[in-house]
């Protein structure tokens, strides 16, 4: 698909100068239906692109599948206009034989946002019991100097916020390497993290030991779960945590690193995981 970008006449004014009309660049936001085994799940605003990343990944955030084998397949249905045209923007989901579907009580009977998420003392609670995996044990250590470039490499990445300056990304890398092993953009914070891990799980990369997911945004409790659902066991990200997910990141065994900029991070739980030069350390 090339619907990624949109353009648009706009005036830029600028106060005392006379304005200045001409074309810019929008990153383009549309609604994605998730249905699964034909009975819909989930409304989310996205960007387009990557959309069975995405699918994949918010299964995974919900509990529904862990591995790549649980999605048997996943197709755009046809005719969603009253005109027979396919707008790629409502998503099948098969699940594997024997993999439960969810319950009506996880359908999301309303369109979710960059915003929406759980809250609350039951909701650590009720994503500590269905997580699959158990970050704790996690023993990767992560060089303090080597996170501190992260922020720059995951800017230097983003094609489409290059062209817009509208898109959230969401990047994952090797924690003791460093590498980039992938990076998606959308519109919602959550749909770049959800991407990144439907891609992880489309690779059979579950559980993510070893890694640092590097974020665009602050560090939400929905942001928290999603890496903890995932098996990752560091989250950095460039602005703040919430207070419930500093709090979740250290019930469950989560490193959190918020305002990492520059040279400097503040590190909110899992302190242990991050580590400096013993001359640094001074």
């Amino acid at each position: 698909m090339s619907r990624v970008t949109a353009r648009r006449k706009i005036t830029r004014l600028t106060v005392g100068q006379p304005p200045i009309r001409r074309e810019d660049v929008l990153a383009v936001e549309e609604p994605l239906e998730m249905r699964v085994n034909g009975r819909s799940l989930a409304v989310t605003m996205r960007t387009p692109g990557h959309d069975v990343d995405l699918a994949a990944g918010f299964l995974v955030s919900e509990g529904i599948i862990t591995e790549a084998e649980h999605l048997a397949t996943a197709r755009y249905c046809a005719g969603a206009t009253a005109e027979g045209v396919n707008t790629y923007n409502v998503l099948d989901l098969r699940l594997a034989p024997g993999v439960a579907a969810p319950t009506p009580s996880m359908e999301r009977n309303f369109l979710t946002t960059s915003s929406c998420g759980l809250c609350g003392k039951e909701s650590i609670d009720a994503v500590r019991t269905k997580s699959t995996w158990d970050v704790r044990a996690d023993a990767v250590r992560v060089d303090a100097e080597m996170l501190t470039t992260l922020p720059e490499r995951l800017r230097d990445a983003q094609a489409v916020f290059e062209k817009t300056g509208g898109l959230h990304a969401a990047a994952l890398f090797d924690g003791s390497t460093g590498e980039m092993l992938v990076l998606r953009e959308d519109v919602g914070r959550h749909n770049a993290v959800d991407k990144v891990i439907g891609w992880a799980v489309k690779e059979n990369l579950l559980p993510l030991r070893g890694t640092v997911l590097m974020v665009s945004s602050r560090a939400s409790f929905e942001l928290a779960q999603k890496a903890l659902m995932a098996g990752i066991p560091v989250l950095a990200a460039v602005s703040a945590p919430s207070s419930l997910s500093a709090e979740f990141a250290h019930e469950v065994g989560l490193t959190l690193v918020g305002f990492l900029r520059g040279d400097s991070m503040v590190i909110y739980a899992g302190e242990d995981r991050i580590v400096q030069s013993a001359l640094a350390a001074v």
